[in-house]
């Protein structure tokens, strides 16, 4: 196995540092405290080709590959999960749901405005009831012959506020169980679509996450995805490629606490010495610098695999949960080497310890990823 990037990679992964620390480091901390949503950043981030990395040119997409994805996710999760979170749900799961499994009606409609940046997409899974669950949906889509009357509500919805379109998962048939779920493309503009108010949460705040309500909504049949009853498989699949931007971003943020720990123990002195030649905040170090590298490739092996056309169901998840973990980890030991400072908002860590646990829960909890990869390694 070479443990070198391409220079394709090199360049992606210079380009995303570049744009991460000069377009997003400055006014990230203000975005965070009045929640306020990174219209321009993300305005840049389509004209960098960052929301359609993975889409075929055809469509207006970069063509590039997983790894690519990931390396750049990583970059912009150092400093801006805010906007590294609707990068992911617009390139992981709306724009690649629709190009694998849409028709070709579907892609080109849907496709080149949602690459370009002129649309932004939501994954509408969750529900009040059903998270983790996902069989256990409660929006329901009735068959009405050319169309399907959709209604219910979605929560924790990311993009809620600002997309254009929701890819929605829903049941046709209860009776069939997981076989009476569909997938439908939805527009916010039609009738019947109705945005509920931000969520004021404890990290990405500068993210729009609201709940969707649907009231008798008329979906064309034309805008369901795949046949009568995929909509189970087509959100499990869509969630394993999901999850590995979502590990990229917890990468992101354990690579970005270690950065900015190891600078500031450079500087900090206590006892006539930087406080990093002392053996206790060494070893911090050392612990978070293996295991950012370990969770790193754990997310690139995902990746490769992904774009190897070959299973990546349990690579995904190992590379989910145990980067969200190490996120976390890294996270807190940051914030206590920077001792005070780690404790106010000046320093960023604050910020990341906060983005931290939400990559423990949406798109799969940790306990739901220990589910996932036990069930591969005893089948």
């Amino acid at each position: 196995m070479i443990f070198e990037l391409k220079e394709e990679h090199l360049a992606v992964q210079e380009a995303a540092r570049e744009f991460a620390q000069k377009d997003l480091k400055p006014g990230v901390i203000e975005r965070d405290s009045t929640m306020a949503y990174p219209k321009d950043q993300v305005k840049k981030m389509a004209e960098l080709g960052f929301l359609g990395m993975m889409s075929d040119p055809a469509y207006g997409g970069g063509g590039m590959d997983t790894l690519a994805y990931v390396i750049a996710m990583e970059e912009i999760s150092k400093v801006d999960n805010s906007c590294s979170v609707i990068m992911s749900v617009n390139n992981s799961l709306v724009c690649w749901g629709i190009e694998t499994y849409g028709t070709e009606a579907q892609k080109q409609h849907y496709l080149p405005k949602l690459t370009s940046g002129e649309w932004i997409g939501s994954f509408c899974l969750s529900e009040p009831e059903a998270g983790s669950d996902a069989t256990s949906q409660q929006t329901t889509a009735v068959d009405m012959g050319d169309y399907y009357l959709l209604n219910g509500t979605k929560n924790w919805i990311t993009n809620g506020g600002t997309s254009s379109v929701h890819l929605v998962i829903a049941q046709t048939d209860r009776e069939k169980g997981h076989r009476g779920i569909n997938a439908f493309i939805v527009e916010t503009s039609w009738p019947g679509v109705t945005i509920g108010a931000k969520e004021d949460k404890l990290g990405i705040r500068s993210s729009d996450t609201h709940t969707i309500m649907y009231n008798d909504v008329k979906v064309p049949k034309s805008n369901r995805i795949g046949e009568d009853g995929f909509g189970f498989k087509f959100a499990m699949k869509t969630l394993e490629g999901g999850r590995i931007g979502i590990a990229a971003q917890a990468l992101g943020i354990a690579a970005g606490s270690l950065e900015l720990a190891l600078q500031y123990s450079k500087e900090r002195e206590t006892f006539g010495k930087p406080i990093a030649q002392h053996q206790a905040i060494a070893f911090k170090l050392a612990e978070m610098a293996t295991e950012v590298e370990a969770a790193r490739l754990l997310v690139y092996k995902a990746a490769m695999l992904k774009d190897a056309e070959q299973d990546y169901a349990m690579a995904s998840a190992m590379a989910k949960y145990y980067a969200s973990e190490v996120a976390m980890k890294a996270a807190t030991e940051a914030v206590q080497i920077h001792g005070g400072y780690g404790f106010v908002k000046e320093y960023h860590v604050e910020r990341l310890f906060r983005d931290a646990k939400i990559t423990q829960i949406y798109e799969g909890t940790s306990e739901i990823q220990k589910i996932v990869i036990s069930r591969q390694i005893l089948s």
